[in-house]
């Protein structure tokens, strides 16, 4: 891993880096809340400053049917004080990289031209960052802009609200489907955030 980057900064790259899921909430209010599985993956892409995460998620029951493929990319803007923010990706086409968060091997394999970053303000999040005893932290990032983050694939419009919380037990994420005509949302965490414990860590990968 890039030695130059803040310790907070890795510290958020070492807590998102892994294989999640929210059975107890989905369990508890399944009406609300689909059982999922979400990848969060390291990937060589901006590595002179940045930690960069594959994402994507899938429903614990069509596991082989994975979707909204992503990158999330952490950044540190600024050095006193210390200030993160989280750039969010889209790949210009999914469907070869569907189903990567269990092919780490492939993933090395992602190339820039692949990407193109979501430019709308809402697409990018700022990080809070609070330390807490025994060198722990909790992160919160939330958008630079209350627009939702838009943006067009294969011709449709979209938008979406985006943010998340994570420490070292727990990742919340708030992500929203909004729609376009009347800015309502209509799908992902409508009742509050969906609860993620991880499973597998793959933060052994952000070398």
């Amino acid at each position: 891993m890039n030695n130059k980057l803040a310790p907070e900064l890795i510290t958020l790259g070492r807590y998102l880096a892994g294989e999640f899921e929210n059975r107890p909430q989905a369990m508890e209010s399944a009406a609300w809340f689909v059982h999922l599985r979400l990848w969060l993956r390291p990937v060589p892409l901006f590595t002179e400053d940045s930690i960069t995460l594959f994402a994507e998620q899938a429903s614990i029951v069509n596991l082989d049917q994975p979707y909204r493929p992503r990158l999330w990319r952490l950044r540190q803007v600024s050095t006193s004080p210390v200030c993160l923010q989280v750039e969010h990706y889209m790949f210009k086409d999914i469907s070869p990289v569907q189903g990567l968060g269990r092919k780490p091997e492939l993933l090395q394999q992602l190339t820039l031209e692949q990407v193109e970053c979501l430019t709308a303000p809402g697409c990018t999040l700022k990080v809070e960052s609070n330390q807490l005893a025994g060198n722990h932290y909790h992160f919160k990032a939330l958008a630079v802009s209350e627009s939702p983050c838009a943006f067009s694939y294969q011709g449709q419009s979209f938008q979406v609200s985006l943010g998340f919380e994570v420490n070292s037990q727990e990742l919340k994420t708030y992500d929203k489907g909004i729609d376009i005509n009347t800015g309502r949302a209509i799908w992902g965490a409508l009742m509050g955030p969906y609860c993620y414990q991880k499973q597998v860590d793959f933060s052994e990968e952000l070398n």
